[in-house]
């Protein structure tokens, strides 16, 4: 898709790119050995319930995570609902404002009270030492949320949660593939939850999953996602339907395969990113940390107040080039429904989140774009902060995205 060399669309041109570049736009992997799996499928016609393509799944996110057990369950989401409640999560769970709403979902979808903690400024993730200043004798767990593909201060919390008697889990949607302390994440806490939803660079379609290193939860689990099913006909827990499907699986499977070449795809992009946008007054891309694996899955910029052009201003810039940016995950689960009801004062609790929510702008990445547009993406942020009065006062004329 070759960019137009149009002047800035926001000042009249034509849109730099004919079609939408989205972030979390899907990595398909070998279409044809995917192809060949739903064949096999339709041959066995084994369509759900823990078939073959399953079990190899969870095979292979097992060697993946290096925990001892991993769960394939049908979304993220559930895979969630399903940790926090095979541990005994109650009372109070401590978790970060600045994440996907399903996270806090899945405490207040049980009656758990999310209590909402302020992040670190340079990660992004749970500040342990806030994580202290919010414990209470209601405080049953601690879910930690890897960010961008960085890890938590694992360690930290980890310390807190012995110490304090709590359950933690982690919320791994943006991180597997990446390291902390050369080790992968999927084996820290007494759990970690993935998601394999369609903008995951590993996807399922719609999909998800928990790994663990305990034995006793892991098989708890297991009956929980299948309604309690220990064998025909015998039913032993309370469970409900978690299950992935037997096409989820082989997508999943497929996306193993290619696994190297979308994180080596994302790699480039980040750095090719980090080349166009080199500097930008006011612009900060975020980068990994030294020496461990990352995945690169998400190309993140903050947009701070030395910048000629705001956040959400740089927002309308790009989508009407028609570059979809998303600004995650404003305005914070805190300010989103039911929470700023619930937790009308807790704002000032999170001066750090509220900060991060009118910084951050997240680009396309993956698969499907190139250099081309990527380069063209650094051309129209550099055009717009050149001529910030004239942009500013053009978006002031225009009615918003």
């Amino acid at each position: 898709m070759k960019p137009s060399l149009q002047p800035l669309a926001i000042l009249g041109g034509r849109p730099a790119f004919a079609e939408r570049l989205y972030v979390g736009r899907p990595n398909i992997g070998d279409r044809g050995r995917f192809l060949a799996r739903v064949n096999d499928i339709l041959d066995r016609r084994w369509l759900t319930n823990n078939g073959h393509y399953v079990h190899e799944f969870e095979k292979a996110l097992a060697g993946l995570t290096g925990a001892r057990h991993f769960i394939a369950a049908c979304n993220g989401t559930v895979a969630l609902e399903l940790a926090v409640r095979a541990l005994g999560l109650r009372g109070e769970v401590i978790l970060p404002s600045f994440t996907f709403v399903a996270t806090a979902h899945a405490l207040q979808w049980q009656e758990i009270t999310p209590v909402f903690c302020d992040i670190e400024p340079g990660s992004h993730t749970l500040d342990p030492a806030r994580v202290e200043e919010r414990i209470t004798p209601r405080t049953s767990g601690i879910i930690g949320v890897h960010l961008w593909g960085t890890p938590c201060a694992v360690e930290d919390l980890a310390a807190i949660a012995r110490r304090r008697d709590l359950r933690l889990v982690f919320d791994a949607a943006h991180a597997l593939g990446s390291t902390r302390g050369g080790r992968p994440v999927g084996g820290f806490g007494d759990a970690e939850v993935f998601s394999f939803h369609a903008t995951k660079f590993l996807n399922t379609f719609e999909g998800g999953g928990i790994a663990t290193n305990d034995d006793e939860l892991a098989a708890r689990l297991r009956l929980m996602k299948n309604f309690g099913f220990a064998g025909y006909d015998e039913v032993v827990y309370l469970g409900t339907n978690g299950k992935m499907s037997e096409v989820q699986a082989a997508m999943g499977l497929t996306g193993v395969e290619s696994l190297d070449e979308f994180i080596a795809c994302n790699r480039r992009n980040h750095e090719r990113y980090r080349a166009a946008l080199a500097g930008l007054a006011g612009v900060r891309l975020l980068e990994p940390a030294q020496g461990e694996r990352h995945n690169f899955q998400y190309v993140v910029l903050e947009i701070d107040e030395t910048a000629a052009l705001a956040r959400d201003e740089l927002l309308r810039v790009l989508w009407a080039e028609n570059v979809v940016a998303r600004r995650y995950f404003h305005p914070g689960c805190h300010r989103m429904e039911p929470y700023r009801t619930l937790f009308p004062d807790v704002a000032a609790r999170l001066p750090v989140t509220e900060r991060i929510c009118r910084r951050v702008l997240v680009l396309p990445t993956g698969t499907a774009i190139g250099e081309a547009e990527i380069d063209a993406i650094g051309s129209i942020l550099r055009a717009a902060l050149a001529r910030g009065a004239e942009v500013r006062a053009a978006l002031a004329r225009s009615p918003g995205p």
